[in-house]
């Protein structure tokens, strides 16, 4: 382990040790470790110039274009042998010691879920789980992946579609207002593996006011704001923050 990483692990060991509410907040650098690349990064599927990727991925190309936005999705945001990291791991560790209270994520794949954090809110939704747009019947992954083209719903015929919020709707609600609820119960917050450019998600970081913590390669907008920064591998850091703890 490098030195000044050495320390700031020290650091946060002794911040958390003391904290009565943790609470980590995720973006797509928690996932990159498993293989999930993050879309939004230096040549990313929605950076890329000119790209229109994000329109086969919003609610109008889904409604005038089904095939089309099954055929991206299909081959662009499902990572059937995608296996959670050390990160996801890490935190399921802290959650079972009862460390952490609660995981904010703003990835689709389900990964927490699948290293055993058993307080996920997934504030995008999920690839895990679709349902029926006529009748909203539930379906598993599997129910998507094994169909071609369009899928339809085993009880009325309507379009299933990924529980997943497209570009062009706003985030559920009651999933928001569940993470907005855990921030302010939180007197230690996580950032870790997110940019915090994606509203209005990087909103609860701006109106957080306790004890902030960053873990990101890349510098944010709120590092300003942050009691401990750490420019270092998300997976690197809660990896070895679990085994202190």
């Amino acid at each position: 382990m490098k030195e000044n990483m050495s320390k700031d692990i020290e650091a946060l060991r002794q911040i958390l040790k003391d904290a009565k509410h943790a609470v980590f907040f995720g973006g797509a650098g928690m996932s990159t470790e498993s293989g999930i690349p993050d879309f939004r990064g230096t040549g990313g599927l929605y950076t890329s110039e000119g790209s229109g990727n994000e329109y086969y991925l919003s609610r109008r190309c889904l409604t005038v274009n089904p095939l089309g936005f099954y055929k991206f999705y299909k081959e662009n945001m499902i990572f059937p042998d995608a296996k959670p990291n050390r990160a996801h791991y890490a935190l399921a560790k802290l959650e079972g010691k009862g460390i952490i209270k609660a995981v904010i994520t703003q990835n689709i794949d389900g990964l927490h879920q699948a290293a055993g954090s058993q307080r996920v809110i997934e504030l995008h939704g999920t690839v895990s789980r679709s349902y029926c747009m006529r009748c909203g019947k539930i379906f598993e992954r599997e129910y998507v992946d094994e169909q071609s083209g369009v899928p339809k719903c085993s009880k009325c015929g309507g379009i299933v579609r990924p529980d997943v919020t497209l570009y062009g709707e706003s985030l559920d609600g009651f999933t928001f207002r569940d993470a907005e609820n855990e921030v302010a119960a939180a007197d230690v917050l996580i950032v870790g593996g997110s940019s915090l450019t994606v509203f209005p998600a990087a909103s609860l970081v701006e109106n957080y006011e306790g004890r902030l913590i960053i873990i990101n390669y890349s510098p944010t907008a709120y590092d300003s704001s942050a009691d401990h920064v750490i420019h270092e591998s998300v997976s690197d850091v809660l990896w070895e923050l679990s085994e202190v703890l």
